[in-house]
């Protein structure tokens, strides 16, 4: 239950705000089709943190060791400094998504592009390496990132408006840093 748990809490808390929490939104005014765009973003989800997740437990079946440990620590200590810095979408960059491809299509495609070397998938190949379980944590930050971007789909602009973004940012930092430190604390034998 612990990979689980972790992952979906994290990926929830480190999506707020994020660029692809903001796609979301971005997509849901453009095509005012909820349900294909939440669908949208659960394929796209766990397509990619499955191949994130994988390339992390895969990782740590061959990287074994204390060294290996320390640089997975180390990463979730350099998430929680970017976790407090902000995204946006780079507004020169508009979705060249085709709108002739329905709403689900355009949502899979640009959830799964955007999100490449995003945050929640970096930190998705992070604990997939901690846990070593590409499924458990699949499903995990896959629900983590349904948490947090269906509300977004749906109620939008009215979220961001009443949460603190830097308070959820501050949060999801603070919890890559308590994994990061307790692996070090960990793998250093000091527990």
């Amino acid at each position: 239950m612990e990979p689980f748990l972790t992952s979906t809490a994290i990926v929830t808390l480190a999506e707020i705000g994020d660029k692809t929490q903001l796609l979301a939104i971005v997509l849901a005014a453009r095509f005012v089709q909820p349900f294909p765009i939440v669908g949208g973003i659960l394929v796209a989800t766990l397509a990619n943190h499955f191949l994130a997740a994988l390339v992390g437990a895969q990782a740590a079946a061959f990287l074994q060791g204390d060294l290996f440990r320390y640089i997975i620590a180390l990463s979730f200590i350099a998430m929680a400094v970017w976790t407090l810095v902000p995204d946006k979408l780079d507004e020169d960059e508009p979705l060249k998504a085709p709108a002739k491809m329905g709403a689900f299509l355009t949502t899979t495609v640009a959830f799964f592009i955007v999100e490449m070397g995003d945050k929640t998938q970096l930190a998705t190949v992070a604990l997939g390496a901690r846990f070593e379980s590409a499924l458990i944590v699949t499903l995990g930050t896959t629900l983590g990132m349904m948490l947090a971007n269906v509300p977004a789909v749906f109620l939008g602009h009215e979220i961001l408006k009443r949460v603190s973004l830097t308070l959820v940012r501050r949060i999801a930092a603070g919890l890559f840093l308590v994994i990061g430190v307790w692996m070090i604390v960990q793998t250093a034998g000091w527990v």
